[in-house]
């Protein structure tokens, strides 16, 4: 089991930890007080990225090519004509979302204020999806949830057919491309926004986070606004498998099995007006049933109090490894699928990503 390793980004720096010897490591620290908004390691090209927020210097982009030297290649940038609302012109204010295409130098990029940036040179210039951004529904249905204006947190590509993608907004919904980016529709049905006069709207859904399982494509599973949700024909229709009666419905991130299309993983939250842990307790939900039942798994898990959640991209999922990283520094980690945890520390800045990889 050694040789496992995390990336974590933070809001204070970019963290890589190794287990080594049946103990975890930290191996190495960049970007030192800078927060990190996504940290990416990129197996197929073996690269190395770093989404960064300099709050008043702006957004950054960083690329390593061995793990160890950084370069600073130009951020995607909105063009003049570019309006998030009427009157209000566009600026990058978040780096939100990162996809490669395995089969070519494109890399995809989503950002706040709800633009998709495309790069066909492994991110040394960055383009503008203009189909998606001059969508008819954009300027009246797309919305802020809690940032200002709606934002692209989930890219995901086809892993048969990059020409398929599938983008997450929030507040927008699931919309997908056919045809590398050149047309959009939503693909929204089966959810629901209770927040929206039409809770069954076609846009202005609101996906936490939307993943797949890679072995079988067309399930996807997201955690929404309003519960967890699973699609088993590629996002033609969705199906609520939040529990009735159980703490797995509202909540931020989800991870699903790369193999297993019944496996997923979720850390709930209380509600969107109170966001703590449940019970102020961490837990820890897996259903392997496609979402009819849910299983709480909290041994070695503090019981509390805990105020901790998880944000969209803080958790992940790698066979029979799951861990996740806390609003306040705390990352938990298990070897075997959930049933026990381990503190990988208590002592972080507060985690924005964290990601499994391996750089050999």
């Amino acid at each position: 089991m050694d040789n496992v390793n995390i990336l974590l980004g933070t809001r204070k720096g970019l963290l890589v930890y190794q287990y080594h010897h049946n103990k975890w490591h930290l191996r190495d620290v960049f970007f030192e007080g800078i927060p990190v908004t996504l940290a990416h390691f990129d197996p197929i090209k073996k690269t190395w990225w770093a989404l960064l927020d300099h709050g008043h210097w702006g957004c950054k982009v960083h690329r390593s090519m061995n793990g160890k030297d950084w370069e600073e290649l130009p951020a995607p940038i909105y063009p003049e004509n570019a309006f998030a609302k009427e009157g209000v012109r566009a600026s990058t204010r978040l780096l939100w979302a990162f996809a490669s295409d395995p089969s070519s130098d494109a890399i995809w990029m989503g950002t706040e204020p709800g633009g998709l940036f495309k790069s066909e040179s492994n991110g040394r210039d960055f383009i503008l999806n203009q189909a998606l951004w001059n969508h008819p529904s954009r300027m009246e249905h797309w919305f802020g949830g809690g940032r200002d204006y709606a934002a692209i947190h989930s890219i995901l590509l086809h892993p048969d057919n990059p020409n398929n993608i599938l983008v997450g907004i929030s507040c927008a919904g699931v919309f997908e491309s056919t045809d590398a980016g050149l047309h959009w529709r939503p693909i929204n049905n089966g959810l629901k926004a209770d927040f929206l006069p039409n809770p069954n709207a076609e846009v202005g859904q609101d996906p936490h986070l939307l993943v797949r399982c890679q072995a079988k494509p067309d399930v996807l599973w997201q955690q929404n606004h309003c519960g967890i949700f699973r699609s088993t024909n590629g996002g033609r229709n969705w199906e609520e498998v939040s529990e009735t009666n159980g703490p797995a419905k509202f909540g931020f991130a989800i991870a699903a099995d790369a193999e297993d299309p019944d496996v997923a993983f979720v850390v709930p939250a209380v509600s969107d007006e109170n966001r703590i842990a449940v019970g102020k307790e961490l837990i820890v939900c897996r259903t392997r049933d496609g979402g009819k039942t849910w299983d709480r798994l909290q041994n070695g898990l503090p019981k509390g109090p805990s105020f901790d959640i998880v944000y969209r991209h803080a958790l992940d999922l790698n066979r029979e490894w799951v861990a996740f990283g806390t609003t306040t520094g705390n990352v938990y980690v298990s070897s075997n699928s959930g049933e026990e945890w381990t503190c990988l520390s208590n002592h972080l800045p507060m985690v924005n990503s964290l990601e499994f990889f391996d750089a050999n």
